[in-house]
């Protein structure tokens, strides 16, 4: 068996999206080149790696295998990165996060920006994801660093206090919830909404929390980022749940009216998960750091 580096990181970039379409576009590869080199990796072996259906792709028993030591290597591989640059007196290396939309849109942007202009020779592979899965990916070494919401179970994980937000309500002036100071999200639901697209993390969230009320979302449009949501809100398309901070700054150029989300979930409390800061690698020690401070 010959498999290279490219080869393992493409194999768990398949895995961790369940296509191989989105696990080459997260590998930078043509969708020709990946499927050569995942057949090439079973030709060698000689045994299937990935199960395929129309829904996507699983790992087989075989693949399981595979991904559990490719992580491994990986991970080995980016350590004597990290440990040769700090010899060579240049800290360089690649840091994967994790993070829930409403960190990765309102609070990682600037949290970033001072931390990578300190360090030109770090890159940071961002990524948007669930809470839960954010945990399970992260104890699995799949990613270096995950910001989650405080609700959510973290097992072993070691966490750390990052930023503290909440989900409010955010709606034309003239309608009727308009007039309210605070609603539960039940009474949200009667109205249509403007919403992000179906594959961000806080959509996906929002319904699963409309199918535990036994009530679907009534999206009249989804869009790219909060900011666009409340302009087509103030436009009367519908009403939009964003964080508190989106809306504060929102209504300084728009007119929107903040209603108050009654429910335990709105309060965010961000929590950066690692699973050891004492065993991260330099470089994702030092972005924690950053973060943290």
């Amino acid at each position: 068996m010959r498999f290279d580096l490219v080869d393992l990181r493409l194999f768990c970039d398949v895995v961790e999206a369940g296509s191989i379409t989105r696990g080459a576009e997260r590998s930078a590869l043509a969708l020709a080149a990946a499927s050569t080199r995942i057949r090439a990796m079973e030709q060698s072996l000689g045994a299937a790696l990935l199960t395929r259906s129309r829904l996507g792709v699983t790992p087989t028993p075989a693949g399981l295998l595979l991904l559990k030591h490719a992580r491994g290597l990986l991970e080995q591989s980016a350590r004597m990165q990290d440990e040769l640059g700090l010899i060579a007196d240049s800290a360089a290396g690649e840091v994967r996060v994790l993070a829930n939309t409403n960190a990765l849109t309102e609070f990682l942007p600037e949290a970033l920006s001072s931390f990578l202009a300190d360090n030109p020779q770090v890159s940071v592979d961002l990524e948007e994801r669930l809470s839960d899965e954010i945990v399970g990916l992260v104890a699995e070494g799949a990613a270096d660093v995950g910001i989650v919401a405080g609700t959510v179970d973290v097992g072993a994980l070691e966490t750390f206090a990052f930023r503290t937000d909440r989900f409010v309500v955010v709606t034309a002036l003239d309608h009727p919830l308009a007039k309210n100071i605070s609603a539960a999200f039940g009474q949200v639901l009667d109205y249509d909404l403007v919403g992000l697209d179906r594959a961000s993390s806080l959509q996906r969230f929002l319904a699963a929390r409309a199918s535990r009320e036994g009530r679907r979302l009534r999206l009249r449009v989804q869009l790219r980022s909060f900011d666009a949501v409340c302009r087509l809100v103030e436009c009367g398309v519908g009403v939009g749940v964003v964080p508190e901070t989106t809306a504060a700054r929102a209504v300084c150029t728009m007119n929107l009216a903040i209603v108050a989300l009654t429910d335990d979930w709105a309060a965010r409390e961000l929590k950066i998960c690692v699973r050891s800061l004492d065993e991260l690698r330099p470089v994702a020690r030092q972005l924690v750091e950053s973060l943290r401070a």
